[in-house]
Formats: C-alpha cells, sequence, structure tokens
C-alpha cells in the first residue's frame, strides 16, 4: 500500500499528472490549487515511500518561489477591488489582490509537488520502456534517452578522472575563480571526446546485435497495465474533481 505509486504504470501516471496540470491551469481561485496540494501530500504520505528529506531538499527553491510570488504580487500588482484589507505604506493591499496572490503561490506549490511526486516515483528506465510499450514512442528516440541517461554517471566519472589526471600534472590553477573556469576547458574537450568515442562503440554493439529502431510489438521487459493502475488513475482524477468544485462553494 505504501508503495503504491513506486509500482504504478508510468504512462498511465504520466497522463494522469498531465490532465490535473492542464486542468488546474483555468482554474484562478486560491482554494482549487490548495485544496489539491494538500491531497498530493496526503497521497504522498499513504501511498509512497519517498524520502522526506530528499522531498525537503528539492520542494525548498519551490516554496521560496511560492513565497517571492506572494510577496510580489501583493507589493507591485495594480490596484484591485473589493475592501482593502491592510495598507503597507502607501499600497492598499485589496480582497483581490490577496485572492490574486495566493492563487499564484498555491498554483507554484500544487505543480511542484505533483511533478516531484512523479519524478520520485518512477524509475526513468521503467518509464520509456511504458513509454514504447503504452504510448508507441520511437525506439529511436527511447533507446537514445535510455542511453544519455545512462551516460550521465560515466560523464561524472570521466570528469573527475580527466581533473585528477590535470593535477597530477600540474596544469590545474586553482588560484582565482577565473583562472579555474578558463581552465575548464582543459577538463571538457577530452571528456567530451571520450564521450563520442563511448557513443561510438555503443551504437557499433547495437547494430551488431541487430537494433534497426523499427517499432516491436513483442517485448523482453514488458510493462503492463494492470487494475491497481484503474484504481489509482481514479483515485487522482476524484482528488483533480474535488479540487476544481471548491470554487463553486467555496468564496
Amino acid at each position: 500500500m505504501r508503495a503504491s505509486l513506486h509500482r504504478m504504470n508510468p504512462s498511465v501516471k504520466f497522463v494522469i499528472v498531465m490532465i490535473c496540470m492542464l486542468s488546474l491551469a483555468f482554474f484562478f481561485d486560491p482554494w482549487t490549487p490548495l485544496v489539491f496540494w494538500f491531497s498530493i501530500m496526503v497521497m504522498q504520505i499513504f501511498l509512497s515511500n519517498i524520502s522526506w528529506k530528499n522531498w525537503s531538499l528539492l520542494m525548498l527553491p519551490f516554496v521560496i518561489a511560492a513565497f517571492g510570488y506572494l510577496w510580489t504580487t501583493l507589493l507591485f500588482a495594480e490596484s484591485g477591488t473589493g475592501t482593502v484589507l491592510w495598507s503597507i505604506g502607501s499600497v492598499d493591499i485589496t480582497e483581490s489582490q490577496l485572492n490574486h496572490a495566493l492563487s499564484l503561490s498555491f498554483r507554484v506549490l500544487a505543480f511542484s509537488s505533483l511533478s516531484l511526486l512523479f519524478a520520485l516515483t518512477t524509475d526513468p528506465i521503467i518509464f520509456i520502456r511504458s513509454l514504447m510499450q503504452q504510448l508507441k514512442l520511437s525506439p529511436k528516440i527511447a533507446y537514445g534517452i535510455m542511453v544519455g541517461y545512462q551516460f550521465l554517471p560515466l560523464l561524472k566519472d570521466e570528469f573527475i578522472q580527466v581533473q585528477q589526471v590535470q593535477k597530477l600534472r600540474g596544469l590545474s590553477d586553482d588560484s582565482n575563480v577565473f583562472k579555474r573556469l578558463i581552465g575548464l576547458r582543459r577538463v571538457l574537450i577530452p571528456m567530451l571526446s571520450g564521450a563520442v568515442r563511448k557513443a561510438e562503440r555503443v551504437a557499433f554493439a547495437m547494430e551488431a546485435r541487430g537494433f534497426t529502431g523499427e517499432p516491436r510489438k513483442v517485448f523482453y521487459h514488458e510493462v503492463p497495465i494492470e487494475k491497481k493502475d484503474f484504481i489509482l488513475a481514479f483515485l487522482f482524477i476524484c482528488v483533480l474533481l474535488i479540487s476544481c468544485s471548491t470554487s463553486m462553494w467555496l468564496p
């Protein structure tokens, strides 16, 4: 139960996330994104095993951005209609300004929480396989993304290795930031040339194993759509409908 979102079909999850984001974009009241954000937090608590420490670190920039939207909208937005709630110097904060500022802030929190929920509960490799099987993504694009994703840790190791070789040869100058940035060129050029050679070897190996890039009907690693995927998708839709309906019965 706690890992249900981790086992959900990635393509179904992706489609549901896109539907939720597109639907929320048409609601401009503060209650709809607030209720949706709270519901996503509840689902994350009971249906996932996300590390709250990692989530907090990733969420912190969006919280700062939400506060920035709130503050700048209250101070620099055009004077709106409605009751003046309070004044900051010569600036009057009206009810419409407050609602607009809260709407923008809660949107940032709702969209970022939903995006992090998808990112932290979805394996990238399984996601690409699911896109090929359920959404008929071209194998050329899919395998290109998979190879690029798997190359990221290799590029990191290559960067560290080249950097250490440069230091052993006495070519590294860390006296100031400007010289360090100029010296970075000596690290990036051999690193990128090594990455190109590795990419060529991977391409030759895939061709030798009969990879043509043509769509397939049979897959070695299947990512099926199961009953639990429809149940979780229905739960997301219910949360979306409840959130959107709050604007009808709340001021």
